[in-house]
């Protein structure tokens, strides 16, 4: 059933340059992301919250060395998607109160 839909041929999109997927764009995102991973300090009080902070900063840090390694192999389309999701990481200790994101909502969503 999958390869019947997927014979059918379609036509080209052109796609408006806004919206088109770049080496620069992704580039752009990788700055964003490193950017947030910097100014993004530790409010962990306790050994619990600690762990927790550190296992979403090496899930954010796995992730962004994953959207590099994508990046270099020309692979855009995962490269995207591993710095969103490295991005997202960080984003999750801001809005959990465990990074403090010093009132940047342009890096974070503040909780």
């Amino acid at each position: 059933m999958f390869n019947a839909c997927c014979d059918v041929k379609k036509e080209v999109e052109i796609l408006n340059p806004d919206e088109t997927l770049t080496i620069e764009r992704v580039k752009h995102y990788l700055s964003i992301t490193a950017k947030a991973r910097d100014k993004a300090t530790s409010l962990a009080s306790n050994p619990d919250e600690e762990s927790m902070l550190n296992t979403l900063l090496s899930m954010a840090d796995d992730y962004a060395n994953d959207a590099q390694y994508f990046l270099d192999q020309g692979d855009l389309i995962r490269a995207f998607g591993a710095i969103n999701y490295a991005h997202a990481w960080i984003d999750a200790g801001v809005k959990l109160r465990l990074l403090d994101g010093h009132g940047d909502d342009v890096l974070f969503t503040l909780p």
